[in-house]
């Protein structure tokens, strides 16, 4: 799927050595935001080959849908017609997808230095939520972000997302249980879809994100 020069593209097991490359480069930068694993926790941390197949399976339910994030520096005049072949520069992970009568799903990501303030994310954002909302027919995403994140915290406005309050100790992040504020949106926030909405508020004509 993409919007412009923005593509998500399944996860592949030989895009290990850029994936690895790309967060190595980024250590820095991601570090306070990442996912650690909790003292006294006692799942096992899966190497790349299998957690993509587990993905790939989960995928299949779907209880969740991971995404890479690629960048088309050709768009508009030259895209590429292999996406897989595109700069790997993000992830955007669809998690918790519950149907019945929930019909819910949580949506986190990360991208790196090179393309932030550039509206990769949000563009990403809105592209998988209006695949959630028109595809798998949910009514709910949530998105939980630490009070300290400026930059996610800019996405989650740009795009609307009503806040709903505060999870105190809601995830273990960068060593520690950490304090979130959670975000929602629904699938009538948007009538016109989320992407479409985005575009028209925020994006420039002859942006690479159209």
């Amino acid at each position: 799927m993409r919007a412009g020069a923005v593509v998500l593209r399944p996860m592949r097991k030989d895009d290990s050595a850029d994936w690895f490359a790309t967060r190595e480069g980024d250590a820095q930068w991601l570090r306070p935001w990442e996912a650690t694993k909790p003292p006294g926790s006692l799942e096992t941390v899966p190497g790349f080959a299998a957690m993509v197949s587990r993905n790939r399976r989960l995928a299949r339910v779907p209880t969740m849908l991971p995404w890479l994030l690629a960048w088309d520096e050709g768009w508009p005049d030259h895209p590429s017609p292999r996406p897989e072949r595109l700069p790997l520069i993000g992830q955007l992970t669809v998690s918790c997808i519950t149907f019945g009568s929930a019909m819910s799903c949580s949506m986190g990501y990360w991208v790196g230095s090179r393309y932030a303030g550039r509206g990769v994310t949000p563009t990403a954002v809105a592209i998988a939520a209006d695949y959630c909302f028109q595809v798998l027919r949910l009514h709910r995403i949530e998105i939980c972000i630490r009070p300290e994140n400026e930059k996610s915290l800019r996405v989650v406005s740009k795009l609307g997302l009503i806040e709903e309050g505060l999870r105190p100790r809601f995830l273990h992040i960068d060593g520690q249980w950490r304090d979130h504020r959670v975000f929602r949106l629904l699938s009538d926030d948007h009538p016109a879809g989320v992407l479409r909405s985005y575009l028209e508020d925020h994006v420039l004509p002859g942006s690479p994100l159209v």
